[in-house]
C-alpha cells in the first residue's frame, strides 16, 4: 500500500527528532560548550531543521504525483518540524532535568561566560552586563516552562519559513485553477 504524505511527514519528523537527539547526545558526551555554540545553534541546526522540512515537502509532492497544494505542502513541512523539535525538546528535558542536572548548571555557567565575553567585546557598559548576567542566572534554561517557551519560539520561526517553503513547493494540477 502506498504511503500517505502525512505518514511520510511523520517519518521525516521522527528522523529529524532522531538527528537532533543524536546531536544533543554527542554534544553532551564530547563537550557541553557545543550546546551553547552560537554558530552551531544559529546557523547549522536551523539549516538541518529546514532541510528536513524541505525534503519532507518534496517527498510529499512525489507521493501526490508531482502536484501539491499550499495546504498540503505546509502540512507536510509543519508535521516534520513540529515532531522533530518536540522529540528534541523532550530529550533535553529528560536529560537535563532528571538524568544529569549538573550538566544543566554547567551549560548555564558556560552561557553566562560566553555572554560576558561577547558583551565585553562590544564594549557594553558593566552595569548592562551585570543586568544580563543576573537575568540569565535567575532563568532555569531547562525548566518545563522555559522549554515550552523555547519550543513556541522555534515553532513560530520555522512556521514562517514553512509558509515560504510551501509557497515555493506548491504546484497545482493543470485542470484546477
Amino acid at each position: 500500500m502506498e504511503k500517505s504524505f502525512k505518514s511520510s511527514a511523520k517519518d521525516y519528523g521522527m528522523y529529524l527528532g532522531l538527528a537532533l537527539t543524536l546531536w544533543t547526545v554527542i554534544a553532551y558526551v564530547i563537550d557541553l560548550e557545543l550546546m551553547v555554540n552560537l554558530w552551531l545553534n544559529l546557523l547549522v541546526l536551523p539549516v538541518v531543521i529546514i532541510g528536513f522540512g524541505v525534503v519532507s515537502t518534496a517527498k510529499s509532492k512525489h507521493i501526490l504525483g508531482g502536484f501539491l497544494s499550499f495546504k498540503e505542502a505546509f502540512t507536510s513541512y509543519f508535521i516534520t518540524i513540529a515532531l522533530g523539535i518536540g522529540i528534541s525538546f523532550a530529550v533535553s528535558i529528560i536529560l537535563f532535568n532528571y538524568i544529569d542536572t549538573e550538566a544543566a548548571i554547567t551549560i548555564k555557567e558556560i552561557a553566562v561566560e560566553k555572554t560576558i565575553a561577547m558583551m565585553e567585546g562590544f564594549n557594553t557598559p558593566p552595569d548592562q552586563i551585570a543586568k544580563q548576567v543576573e537575568a540569565m542566572e535567575n532563568n532555569d534554561l531547562f525548566s518545563f516552562k522555559s522549554q515550552i517557551f523555547q519550543i513556541a519560539q522555534s515553532l513560530v520561526f520555522f512556521t514562517i519559513i514553512g509558509l515560504i517553503v510551501a509557497a515555493i513547493m506548491k504546484k497545482s494540477k493543470p485542470d484546477s485553477q
